[in-house]
């Protein structure tokens, strides 16, 4: 549905809902768009000014040193509470998924593809917004 905002020949003002543009055109044709104040069928589109939805407010973005902040706590959360596994990732993790090994909270690294197969099959990984680095013991 579209609305136009149309004139007569007579000035009057009227707005009305057409299925489409060329909906319009067709009844416009046919003399069946009529201005409702004198009857007139020698109606136009009238200049509008469309119909644009505001963006919703948003929270101002976070300044960077409060990201870094956000992101130096998640690293540490994450090193505190996981076990390091390194390029075995993949493997611990599909270990764990199939019931082979006791779950555990993992960290790692894995090549694209490795991660790609793990989403495919349903492992429930997600991507740490850092490069892991290995605990040192």
């Amino acid at each position: 549905m579209i609305r136009f905002a149309l004139r007569c020949t007579h000035g009057h003002a009227f707005e009305s809902w057409f299925q489409s543009g060329a909906a319009y055109d067709g009844l416009r044709a046919r003399g069946l768009v009529v201005c409702p104040e004198c009857g007139s069928t020698e109606v136009e589109k009238a200049l509008m000014a469309p119909a644009v939805a505001s963006a919703p407010e948003t929270a101002a973005p976070a300044p960077r040193a409060e990201i870094a902040a956000r992101l130096r706590r998640l690293r540490e959360e994450v090193e505190a509470n996981s076990d390091y596994v390194g390029p075995r990732f993949a493997q611990e993790a599909r270990a764990m998924y199939l019931g082979e090994i006791p779950d555990r909270a993992i960290y790692g690294e894995a090549r694209p593809d490795e991660a790609k197969a793990l989403i495919e099959d349903g492992v429930p990984v997600l991507p740490l917004p850092f490069t892991p680095k290995a605990k040192v013991n």
